[in-house]
């Protein structure tokens, strides 16, 4: 079911939009919000009923939003959802896979999170191959102000925030033009890619904390061991 909820998506995004990069990336950036939002809603009402609390994938999959967002803001900026046609195929689009996205996470979390890896692993083929193929037309344009606000002179706090893989080394992408733009949102898809292999793990509600989290967790372990280090060489009165 989870690959058939996939292929329809990528059949409809790549025949409908198959010359038309920029309005493409629009549509598959506004659908590929809405699983994090159907996650945080399900989290939110489980907090709410007592049953589930786990801040930290609440704060991992709001900062995989708030990233799709700005995504989405640059499509919009490149003119891609300038056509009324585009913009309703995209949202009704959105809405229908948030309510079916909703009752599969609440029947199987794993097969939610196995949804949006195929969709993200999705996302990054497309944008390598477009990277491929209009690399040195895209060097010759500047990077949106947009793109430029959230990857550079931003605050990168929730930039970091779904980057699982690399809880101790941030990235910070180099953004001088717009292909250095699309390198950043590639790069970006494959991290979603595996954060939602590692939200599939057995071991995942205990072992998944936000990268701050894991940060400071490490900091803190690293501060004991000097203090545990500190008392046992110390000489004893």
């Amino acid at each position: 079911m989870i690959r058939l909820l996939v292929g329809i998506l990528v059949f409809a995004i790549n025949v409908v939009y198959a010359d038309r990069p920029y309005p493409r990336f629009y549509v598959l950036e506004t659908v590929a919000r809405v699983p994090y939002f159907s996650y945080l809603s399900v989290l939110h009402l489980y907090e709410t009923l007592g049953w589930w609390r786990k801040a930290d994938w609440l704060k991992i999959h709001f900062s995989e939003s708030w990233n799709e967002l700005h995504h989405l803001l640059i499509m919009e900026s490149l003119g891609g959802s300038a056509f009324w046609g585009d913009r309703l195929l995209a949202r009704a689009t959105a809405l229908i896979y948030y309510w079916i996205i909703i009752l599969v996470y609440m029947v199987s979390s794993k097969s939610a999170y196995n949804f949006m890896e195929l969709v993200e692993g999705h996302a990054y083929a497309s944008y390598d191959k477009f990277l491929n193929a209009e690399a040195e037309a895209l060097k010759q344009q500047p990077a949106p102000d947009v793109a430029l606000q959230y990857y550079r002179d931003g605050d990168l706090y929730m930039f970091d925030e779904f980057q699982t893989s690399s809880a101790n080394v941030f990235r910070r992408p180099k953004i001088d033009n717009l292909y250095d733009v699309f390198v950043a949102i590639r790069d970006d898809e494959m991290e979603h890619v595996k954060t939602m292999v590692a939200c599939q793990q057995p071991t995942a509600q205990i072992s998944l904390l936000s990268p701050h989290a894991m940060q400071a967790a490490s900091t803190l372990k690293v501060e004991l061991t000097a203090k545990t280090d500190a008392v046992e060489l110390s000489p004893s009165k």
